[in-house]
């Protein structure tokens, strides 16, 4: 799974897509610390091999964790700065809550904060959707960085 960049500052807007997602009873928004273990668990039932990179999220102050909720229940997340300096992701979305544009929003929430950090670019590590993420930011492989900074990951025997 190759690494791909993105032009922050050809960054689209999310708010129209962020209300419409609030009108449907989805709030998109920056975790808390103090959500840090429900966000933690939702993450280690769906995607157990992303919960170091959550946690790290959750050492930012604010976190660098963004949630997608219902109900006050997890639906989703999002980190930047979680794996390296400039980087997004994980990011994951409920399978039954996908293709509402939650994994969108999160996405260009996380995106928009790292621009806001001043960075011009960031890398979408690892990536498994790539046709989602040219669609979203126009974001671009980025040539020979497959395995990249993941080349050599400690595994655990039952991996």
């Amino acid at each position: 799974m190759p690494d791909m960049l993105v032009k922050l500052y050809e960054l689209p807007t999310f708010e129209d897509e962020r209300g419409r997602l609030a009108a449907s009873g989805i709030v998109c928004r920056r975790a808390e610390s103090y959500e840090r273990r429900h966000v933690l668990a939702f993450v280690s039932k769906h995607w157990p091999n992303w919960v170091d990179e959550a946690i790290a999220g959750f050492a930012h102050l604010p976190p660098t964790v963004f949630v997608a909720e219902r109900g006050g229940r997890t639906i989703g997340f999002a980190a930047y700065n979680a794996t390296r300096p400039d980087y997004f992701g994980p990011m994951g979305v409920e399978e039954s809550e996908r293709k509402a544009g939650i994994g969108r929003v999160l996405l260009l929430q996380c995106l928009h904060a790292l621009a806001g950090e001043g960075y011009a670019y960031a890398v979408i590590g690892g990536v498994g959707p790539a046709a989602f993420y040219e669609r979203a930011v126009r974001a671009t492989s980025i040539e020979g960085s497959d395995p990249g900074i993941y080349r050599g990951m400690l595994r655990a025997e039952d991996d």
